[in-house]
């Protein structure tokens, strides 16, 4: 049951986060993104390691959605 309960927060989080790059509004910082594209790749492999799935996944998926903003806020960064 407790595990359900990760499940509904993970999608909710990643739900939000979607909506958040679907809406085209003004990426992050750049700093702010690096760090937190790093950070996500970091605790994907240390949830990975201690074998917890919801906490696996979701750093898995904030890597991939701050990965998206990091490549948006490098277009912003550099014309053409």
């Amino acid at each position: 049951m407790i595990q359900v309960l990760g499940l509904i927060g993970l999608l909710l989080i990643a739900a939000a986060w979607a909506v958040n790059i679907a809406r085209r509004g003004p990426p992050p910082p750049l700093d702010l993104t690096v760090l937190y594209f790093f950070g996500s790749v970091a605790l994907t492999i240390y949830a990975a390691v201690l074998g917890d799935a919801v906490f696996t996944v979701l750093n898995a998926l904030s890597s991939v959605l701050s990965f998206i903003n990091l490549v948006r806020a490098l277009r912003i960064k550099t014309p053409g």
